[in-house]
């Protein structure tokens, strides 16, 4: 179809899991208390942080930020979800699909980049404690998150541009339950290239710098902690970094497996890939934090504790 009589979409049409709707109910009761965790969870440990003033360092301003973003991002994709799960057209319009692109992908690498700055955090800690107050001063966190923040909005702003510059002419029937830059790519009845160009070049250039920065900062850690002769020692220096190291287990294994993969290769697994990493983190990681983590636990205890 020539693109010149292409008319321009104004809304796509969200696949979802399934149109059975026993199973349709049973999904958004589940996605919905999931939800409700992930609010209450990040809601709570950002209030938390900001109320225990021994929780005020380096490691919990970053993880203050995490939680601010990852509840950011789920709400950019589950309350859309949980209004498809009860209406018989799922249907989201262009603008509301270019918003979803930008806010998830600048929320999205945020994160990354948040994980890798925890990481090099950890380390410092570690490996370096006697320079660790020094180097990781008020001034340097602020400039560090603030980075993480500038990142992810170059990669959302380069992902809109991306999709501004896309054409639909055929199906615009996405296979997934929110609007993804991905999909989107494969959808399209116009030149490609760019888009392409976008999301392979932020995917190398800001996706594998974070991911690098975990890996070499946990390498040093681990090198670190086996030099440790105490066994009291060692198991202290893991515990700082266990919960840290669980969350980007989770986040990087999933974005892995949904962006690096062949884009031929889609199937229905795609969907709870996506599920994990959109939904399921952002529950899981103020329950990571809290329940692994000793300082997160007594500061809650001090708070609670009746006076």
């Amino acid at each position: 179809m020539s693109e010149i009589n292409c008319t321009q979409v104004t809304e796509f049409s969200l696949m979802g899991f399934t149109e059975e709707l026993v199973t349709q109910v049973t999904l958004f009761l589940m996605f919905l208390l999931i939800y409700l965790f992930t609010i209450l969870g990040n809601l709570g440990m950002i209030a938390l942080i900001r109320a225990s003033p021994q929780l005020h360092s380096p490691m919990y301003y970053f993880l203050g930020n995490l939680a601010f973003v990852d509840l950011c991002s789920s709400t950019v994709i589950t309350p859309k979800m949980l209004v498809d799960f009860m209406s018989e057209k799922k249907g989201i319009a262009y603008a509301g699909c270019v918003a979803q692109v930008f806010i998830f992908d600048l929320f999205g690498m945020t994160e990354c980049f948040l994980l890798a700055t925890m990481a090099y955090d950890r380390y410092m800690a570690i490996c370096h404690p006697l320079v660790y107050p020094l180097v990781m001063s008020p001034k340097y966190c602020f400039q560090l998150v603030t980075g993480s923040y500038l990142v992810g909005l170059t990669n959302g702003v380069g992902q809109t541009i991306g999709m501004s510059n896309l054409s639909f002419c055929g199906s615009r029937v996405i296979d997934l339950f929110f609007c993804d830059i991905s999909p989107l790519i494969s959808l399209s009845t116009s030149n490609t290239t760019l888009s392409r160009i976008i999301l392979r070049t932020s995917a190398s250039l800001f996706g594998l710098s974070s991911s690098l920065v975990v890996l070499v900062s946990y390498v040093a850690i681990i090198s670190a902690i086996l030099n440790i002769r105490s066994a009291e020692g060692t198991r202290k220096a893991f515990s700082t970094c266990a919960s840290h190291l669980t969350t980007v287990s989770i986040f990087y294994g999933t974005c892995l497996f949904m962006y690096l993969k062949p884009s031929s290769d889609s199937s229905r697994e795609d969907k709870w890939a996506a599920v994990l990493y959109t939904v399921v983190t952002p529950m899981l990681n103020p329950l990571i934090y809290s329940l692994r983590n000793k300082e997160v636990k007594e500061a809650l205890r001090r708070l609670t504790k009746p006076k």
